[in-house]
């Protein structure tokens, strides 16, 4: 694989396949769902999306995705805040080997304005 075609892979521009957030929450709540965050830890400290793993986007390796021990047959959505950090990680993943993964359409954003329950592991 050549250098380009390496770091196309990490832009956060094009697309990905998607999926809204009334789909994930269906999904999550039927719990047949796997979620990565991608964001940083502090952001995820502040607030995500309960049985989320995190990922931060800076670490994303084969080798920090094989720690999570992830099922690669399984619906897995990859979350970040807008929706562009996720990109590059879909197409890891996908590269990976995981036959069924999207993006969080909007990112956390989106998670946020349609009200969808999140939880926080920071202290108050």
């Amino acid at each position: 694989m050549s250098l380009i075609s390496r770091l196309s892979q990490w832009l956060p521009f094009g697309h990905v396949p998607e999926m809204d957030t009334t789909a994930v929450f269906q999904h999550l709540e039927n719990n047949n769902i796997q979620i990565v965050d991608v964001r940083t830890s502090l952001e995820w400290g502040k607030s995500h999306i309960k049985g989320a793993c995190n990922l931060p986007i800076t670490h994303f390796s084969r080798g920090s995705v094989d720690q999570l021990q992830l099922n690669t047959d399984q619906l897995t959505i990859v979350i970040c805040l807008s929706a562009h950090r996720s990109i590059p990680a879909v197409r890891k993943l996908k590269l990976f080997g995981f036959n069924n993964v999207y993006q969080l359409k909007g990112g956390m954003l989106s998670w946020w304005k349609a009200k969808l329950p999140t939880i926080s592991t920071q202290e108050k």
